[in-house]
């Protein structure tokens, strides 16, 4: 059955494929998921907003019933007509329930984190289909953090802060972060981090990276300046060579 929902979500929600490794070398391509107890604390969270809104409903479905028992009382059997929107309530809710269920296994394998020599790419969610592909010239900062939950479950977030953004993003994309990548869920954060920095380390060492961690040599500079006055004094050759 979730395989048939799985595959009417695609068709409606527009997934799409799973995606391409980013630039950089295939044969270092490195996959990494979410672990498997990511799921158990998607499974957590969305228990707990069921719960809220069972308590939310059935707080609210409190004055159908009373109005029922008092109009009743009262001799009016159309009371009982009222008692029609919490039988319609709580089907409906547990439908939507039920739903976002489905949505939660699937967000949970919708999720993809890959790692090359030179760039590593992330997309998660269904709904909001959300892919970020950053390459190592631009990373600037690798974290690990961890709620309590997480803590319990022996999972980690690894975030990965890129160069940009500023005010002006955030009035642009409101709400998200374009120069932030996350890896969610995983039970390996040290060592996705340690696999990122040492190919970062290796892009560097490679002259790939920022030309300000790798200035130019003087002898190089020297060079330039040579070519340069060999081609001022050609120009000034062939100028003299016309106007004659």
């Amino acid at each position: 059955m979730y395989n048939s929902f799985r595959q009417f979500a695609d068709r409606l929600l527009r997934i799409p494929p799973d995606p391409e490794p980013p630039p950089g070398d295939e044969t270092t391509t490195r996959l990494f998921r979410a672990a498997p107890a990511y799921y158990q604390y998607l499974l957590i969270l969305w228990a707990l907003k069921s719960l809220l809104a069972f308590v939310f409903v059935s707080l609210f479905m409190i004055g159908p019933v009373i109005g029922t028992i008092e109009t009743t009382r009262q001799g009016h059997q159309s009371g009982f007509l009222l008692l029609l929107i919490p039988l319609i309530a709580f089907p409906l809710l547990i439908a939507i329930c039920l739903f976002t269920l489905a949505l939660v296994r699937l967000n949970f394998e919708k999720r993809w984190y890959v790692v090359t020599d030179r760039s590593l790419r992330v997309r998660e969610g269904i709904v909001v289909v959300r892919e970020m592909t950053v390459t190592f010239a631009n990373i600037q900062n690798i974290a690990i953090s961890q709620g309590p939950i997480q803590r319990a479950l022996g999972l980690a977030d690894l975030r990965v802060d890129t160069a940009g953004g500023g005010a002006a993003n955030a009035q642009k994309h409101p709400g998200q972060n374009l120069h932030m990548a996350w890896f969610r869920g995983v039970n390996n954060a040290d060592e996705v981090r340690r696999v990122i920095q040492d190919r970062l380390r290796q892009f560097k060492d490679a002259g790939l990276g920022d030309t300000d961690d790798h200035p130019i040599p003087s002898s190089s500079e020297s060079d330039v300046i040579a070519a340069l006055r060999d081609i001022n004094q050609e120009a000034r050759a062939l100028r003299e060579s016309v106007t004659r």
